[in-house]
């Protein structure tokens, strides 16, 4: 049976939750900051240093994240930390990243 056998139809409400998933996940800082959550939790000033970008996108990148269902928040003390809540994010994006190797790889094959 072909891989593309194995698909289910999806449809109505379904269709859009899955397309909604890869709309958060089409935007690269949203990407970046799941990158960073990957190695552990972390405050939104922590997550602004590290990637160097103002305190508001984060916090909105993050807010994008949240309703997503991909990240969490919890309270420490005064500060408030984000950790990823989904892990099979990061199998998708294995996914995809094996995908864009292979292709780049016959690109190379291509030309020798």
């Amino acid at each position: 049976m072909s891989r593309r056998a194995r698909i289910r139809r999806l449809e109505g409400p379904i269709l859009s939750s899955v397309a909604g998933v890869f709309s958060v996940l089409s935007e690269p800082t949203r990407l970046q900051i799941l990158q960073l959550l990957g190695e552990g939790s972390l405050s939104v000033s922590e997550i602004v240093t590290a990637l160097e970008m103002k305190q508001a996108n984060v916090s909105k990148q993050l807010g994008i994240l949240s309703q997503a269902g991909l990240v969490g928040r919890e309270r420490d003390g005064a500060n408030v930390r984000y950790s990823i809540t989904e892990p099979m994010i990061f199998e998708l994006c294995d996914l995809v990243c094996g995908k864009l190797r292979k292709d780049a790889e016959a690109r190379i094959a291509s030309l020798k």
